[in-house]
């Protein structure tokens, strides 16, 4: 019977991680009502890395397929990357981010994490920005743990659609519309 609970209890770990590869023991532990040291003795089981080096690999992989735009100029830490469908970024606030009148996060830096996020995304050589519609949502404090996540909606011709969203411990705190042109493909006429 206890080997039941285990093998149940590793297959829903996986089934997490894969949901939110971003998940903390901690949160593991209580979503399988289990403490923290099982958890982290169920990964090494399993062979899971911890949260940094599971976050560190997703990067490094994200990272080798980025066409459009130079690692360097993500805003953010890209983690995820299906070129022409879907992207992954974090982004912590630092005090650097924040006004000096208000205490909050400059919203030019969430625009530049969504924007390169949008065009990262992308699989060509050459991309631009020709449509962004964005609104911010939720104030945003330092030492946020900032996640985006971009997704192509829609693609015709030389032009993606893409909708990126912003949280901040799962709120939405920033989202965005963009039209990316593909400039590999600019239609004469």
């Amino acid at each position: 019977m206890e080997a039941n609970k285990k093998t149940l209890r590793h297959k829903n770990l996986k089934k997490l991680l894969r949901a939110n590869p971003f998940s903390t023991d901690e949160q593991l532990a209580t979503l399988l009502n289990v403490s923290v040291p099982t958890i982290r003795l169920d990964r090494a089981t399993l062979g899971i890395p911890e949260l940094r080096a599971r976050t560190r690999d997703m990067a490094l992989a994200a990272q080798n397929k980025l066409r459009s735009i130079g690692r360097k100029e993500i805003v953010g830490e890209l983690l995820d990357l299906e070129l022409n469908h879907q992207a992954i970024s974090m982004m912590k606030v630092t005090g650097e981010m924040i006004s000096e009148k208000n205490d909050l996060a400059r919203g030019f830096y969430m625009y530049a994490m969504a924007n390169t996020l949008a065009l990262a995304v992308v699989d060509t050589d050459k991309a631009i920005t020709e449509v962004g519609n964005i609104k911010y949502k939720v104030p945003v404090e330092v030492g946020a743990n900032l996640v985006a996540k971009a997704v192509v909606t829609k693609h015709r011709e030389n032009k993606f659609f893409i909708f990126v969203s912003v949280k901040n411990d799962g709120l939405e705190v920033f989202r965005a519309k963009f039209i990316i042109a593909n400039m590999n493909e600019v239609q004469e006429g």
